[in-house]
């Protein structure tokens, strides 16, 4: 995984602010394969509910994100416990590392 530990806590504390301490994290693309280089950074989250409008919620998450990480590309999928898994929803459980 080509995340540094400080990377990955800083991706939990935005979460956990935002979604709360139940969001599920995980790392999906690129970035989990240690044999390549560059990439954005990929993430899903599972919650069990959105505290605010989806649109507004991913555009806060990734402002705090790019706060801690710098500015880079970050790409947001978020799912509620509700929703029904989408096949991309599927490929980030099965490819992903839980963050």
């Amino acid at each position: 995984m080509r995340l540094t530990a400080e990377q990955v806590s800083h991706i939990h504390a935005a979460v956990t602010e935002l979604l709360g301490s139940e969001a599920r994290i995980y790392l999906f693309g690129s970035r989990v394969d240690d044999s390549r280089k560059g990439g954005d950074i990929d993430i899903y989250i599972e919650t069990p509910s959105l505290p605010q409008p989806r649109s507004q919620l991913q555009a806060k998450l990734l402002r705090k994100l790019w706060q801690r990480l710098g500015t880079q590309r970050i790409d947001l999928l978020i799912r509620t416990d509700a929703e029904s898994l989408r096949p991309i929803h599927r490929d980030a459980l099965e490819q992903g590392v839980r963050l």
